[in-house]
């Protein structure tokens, strides 16, 4: 368990160090730019003398100052379009690190809920079988001092519970009520508990995790009657995170896929779609 506690570890660190030499490599060329912009602004106030754009076209009077400030502006668009293009891949590598990260704890505990139960087979003995013509022994009784308030409550209770929370805009006691069912492994409620997980974290701004609850959701029932909402749930999330792109290509699947989606989810498409001005 240690070994495989250690390699996981080694996995989650990866995408982390290549986004943090990505960031480094990128933001030095830019910051780079950004002083040689900077030292010419100053020539230019000083007295309108800047190194010219382009050599062959010596700058004097009004008309070279013009070509400089044009070619200035040019330069900053330029770099404005690199950095949201950097912004837009760290946040997609942000999103794929939160991924793995979340894939890996649900694997590790998948191996440990199987080692408890085959720990629990080892160690458990075979149930005594009762003499042939015996009557069979009477069902356990529970003790009358056990009050009935102590039990916990049951996934199907945690889910309206958090469903309430959520109307209340109490984003927390939802959160907690989705990772609740969660981690009952109730089969039958664990898409229904990730898209109130979804929800939840989207109130909370938490796109990325919302993103990476909503596919969970899809991925577990993707033909099920909630994967549209699981769907544009992720196309949400993706707005949040300026990835208008992949929301609008989500979207446009989700459209030729169930083109007689109506009701509230098809009026949360065709919002997410504006929004993320989808054509």
């Amino acid at each position: 368990m240690r070994r495989l506690g250690v390699v996981l570890a080694l996995i989650v660190a990866l995408p982390g160090v290549a986004l943090a030499q990505m960031d480094s490599r990128e933001g030095i060329a830019l910051q780079n730019q950004i002083l040689q912009l900077r030292q010419e602004i100053e020539a230019l106030r000083r007295g309108g003398v800047a190194v010219a754009p382009t050599p062959s076209r010596p700058s004097s009077g009004g008309g070279g100052s013009s070509e400089i400030v044009q070619s200035l502006l040019d330069r900053v668009q330029r770099m404005e379009e690199e950095v949201r293009a950097i912004r837009g891949r760290a946040e997609q590598a942000e999103f794929a690190q939160r991924q793995l990260r979340e894939r890996v704890e649900k694997l590790e505990g998948d191996v440990d809920f199987r080692l408890q139960q085959v720990e629990g087979q080892r160690g458990g003995g075979t149930p005594a079988v009762p003499p042939r013509g015996a009557p069979p022994p009477p069902p356990p009784v529970a003790p009358p001092s056990q009050p009935a308030a102590n039990a916990p409550r049951t996934p199907q209770q945690a889910l309206a519970a958090g469903q309430a929370a959520l109307g209340r805009r109490e984003f927390q006691a939802a959160e907690a009520a989705a990772r609740e069912v969660i981690a009952s492994r109730d089969a039958p409620r664990q898409v229904d508990a990730q898209i109130l997980l979804g929800d939840a974290l989207m109130g909370r701004r938490d796109f990325s995790a919302a993103a990476i609850a909503y596919d969970d959701a899809r991925r577990r029932s993707p033909q099920g009657s909630r994967a549209p909402e699981a769907t544009v749930g992720i196309a949400n999330a993706f707005i949040g995170l300026n990835n208008n792109r992949d929301a609008c290509t989500l979207l446009n699947e989700l459209r030729s896929a169930s083109p007689n989606l109506a009701g509230a989810v098809a009026e949360r498409a065709t919002d997410a779609r504006r929004r993320a001005q989808c054509r």
